[in-house]
């Protein structure tokens, strides 16, 4: 790719073929208040825009070069890009990496497809639509952040930004790029690694009727291979490794694997990994592994849901693992299946969440929207080692407490772990539980000996206490047993630069006192055999908010060794 292009990397290399070309760069661009884009034909009109943008990055971005902050809901894009004969002899999918919140999309004028949903990905065929030559796509993209019928995540629904509440994103906000794929192609494969039998098995589909040859190797050495008949449809397929390397915390360790089926070629990777739960422990690979994440939100100061480079998606994970911190929560946000690339990479280990928040979760309509994205997300991020865990929903007080009986979350639970048995599910993070594979809490105590006070009688009892309402657990049911994880605590406030901001609690006043606050905090989850894990808030500043460790621009506000140091502490339930 040319280096003038913005993320001009391929946005998803664990399915990658040869066949591609970027679309990221300038775009014509304009706003669209009155909703009028369709009516009006736009997308037939050979008028260019008058705005230009940045794409990948959304016009209340600095990075677009819009930078407009109020609130947009509806916008329009056009580009023009070209069609060679070889690559018109195939099929031509145009994928999106995520547009906030719904899209529609021309091709030389012809409609070729509409997605609702802000955070997942997508792709529409256009083959029919385009033509050899010069072809003009057309995007309209219509949001609304206040209408409770889509998720928002932390895009605030006031003028500014207020507490954990953010600047919003509008339209596209990830690569988009052109695929270039034989008639006869591989659809989609998910693979299920097994450290026991040393397999692994790959359950896939197929367009078209071939031979599927799959091809697995470590290092650039072979270690297995197989072939199976496809006659259109599904498959399954099974490859015994030669050679045993368990992707591993802080090291990583992927397997290459090669899928040809006719002419299709695909580049992919797995790791060979096992997670579990074992009574109140988190098992990686059959060993016990105390989750030291850290809340983890994906904002920029210039690119704000978009990271300005792949380097800034890589440093991110850096900083965290700097701290000592062994994985994230990936909050109220789905984030680009780039970084996840990164974090299988590095041997780094997320939760992936939703941005549910904003939400009228009684509006059946909303939760239709949510479940269509929810699956599109389960199904992109299935094949990521790193990925340990689902929580599909973030504190949702309002919805459960306003209600005698729940099927949402349950719903949503049951839904998930159908599609994915292999992986823990929680059902909401910090609120009501109803029916969930991990008991987590949310738990803002600034006092250390409080705080783990608050924690003897889970250990002595099997007793879990809500701090913050009358009943004795966080469910209407009582507490079950679960495996507990303290899923975020601490938000510690520290001004690095004297400027107002927002954070939990009363600020230390000096960085010792902070150091002391979270020493005592973190120690207190670490020392507890009846605890899997924490979660602190949050690895940096977030505009108004300034509990992180680090300011919004990455800049550590304290020596990292000293976290490191506490953060890697042996923990009880590791004994």
């Amino acid at each position: 790719m040319q280096n003038n292009i913005p993320r001009s990397e391929h946005p998803n290399p664990q399915w990658q073929r040869a066949g591609w070309k970027n679309l990221n760069g300038t775009w014509e661009f304009d706003f669209d208040f009155g909703l009028s884009a369709r009516d009006k034909k736009l997308f037939e009109k050979n008028e260019k825009l008058p705005l230009e943008i940045v794409v990948p990055f959304c016009p209340e971005s600095k990075l677009s070069g819009i930078a407009h902050t109020d609130f947009i809901n509806g916008v329009v894009y056009r580009r023009k890009f070209e069609i060679s004969e070889a690559e018109k002899s195939g099929n031509i999918f145009l994928h999106f990496g995520a547009v906030d919140y719904t899209a529609y999309v021309y091709i030389n004028g012809k409609f070729v497809g509409k997605h609702k949903g802000g955070y997942s990905s997508f792709k529409f065929d256009i083959t029919n639509a385009a033509v050899v030559g010069e072809n003009t796509v057309f995007v309209i993209a219509q949001d609304d952040v206040r209408s409770g019928k889509q998720p928002r995540g932390k895009q605030s629904s006031n003028f500014y930004s207020i507490g954990c509440d953010y600047t919003r994103t509008t339209g596209i906000w990830q690569t988009v790029w052109l695929e270039f794929v034989p008639k006869s192609y591989i659809k989609s494969a998910k693979y299920y690694a097994d450290i026991n039998a040393c397999t692994l098995t790959v359950v896939g589909e197929t367009v078209g009727k071939g031979k599927l040859t799959i091809d697995t190797s470590f290092d650039g050495k072979a270690t297995g291979s197989t072939e199976v008949d496809c006659v259109g449809g599904g498959f399954t397929a099974v490859v015994k490794l030669t050679e045993k390397h368990l992707w591993e915390l802080g090291v990583g360790g992927l397997y290459d694997v090669s899928l040809k089926f006719g002419d299709d070629t695909v580049s992919s990777y797995f790791g060979l990994r096992s997670v579990a739960l074992d009574g109140m422990k988190f098992k990686l690979n059959d060993r016990t592994v105390f989750q030291r994440t850290v809340l983890d939100q994906g904002f920029y100061r210039d690119g704000i849901y978009t990271a300005p480079t792949d380097d800034d998606l890589i440093k991110d994970i850096k900083l965290s693992m700097d701290a000592g911190f062994n994985g994230a929560r990936l909050h109220q946000k789905v984030f680009e299946a780039r970084f996840l690339y990164h974090c299988d990479r590095l041997g780094y280990m997320v939760w992936g969440e939703e941005g549910n928040w904003g939400m009228n979760y009684n509006d059946p309509q909303a939760t239709e929207f949510f479940l269509n994205e929810w699956m599109e997300v389960v199904e992109r991020d299935f094949n990521h080692p790193a990925l340990i865990g689902w929580c599909p929903f973030n504190e949702t007080w309002t919805y459960v407490e306003g209600r005698a009986a729940n099927t949402m979350l349950s719903s949503i639970y049951n839904f998930t772990k159908r599609i994915d048995t292999t992986r823990p599910v929680i059902d909401t993070s910090g609120g009501y539980h109803f029916i969930t594979d991990i008991f987590d809490v949310h738990d803002y105590d600034q006092n250390p000996e409080t705080f783990k006070a608050r924690y003897i009688p889970l250990l002595e009892k099997g007793e879990l206490y809500d701090d913050k309402h009358p009943r004795v657990v966080h469910r209407q049911e009582a507490y079950g047993g679960e495996a507990v994880f303290v899923s975020e605590y601490g938000g510690i406030q520290w001004n690095a630069d004297n400027s107002v901001g927002w954070g939990y609690g009363v600020a230390p006043k000096t960085e010792e006192e902070f150091i002391t606050r979270y020493k005592g905090l973190t120690e207190a989850l670490l020392s507890n055999p009846a605890i899997l894990g924490f979660c602190y808030t949050q690895l940096y500043d977030i505009e108004q908010e300034i509990n992180g460790l680090y300011t919004y621009d990455r800049v550590p506000k304290f020596d990292m060794k000293i976290f490191k140091e506490i953060n890697t502490q042996k923990a009880a339930i590791e004994e």
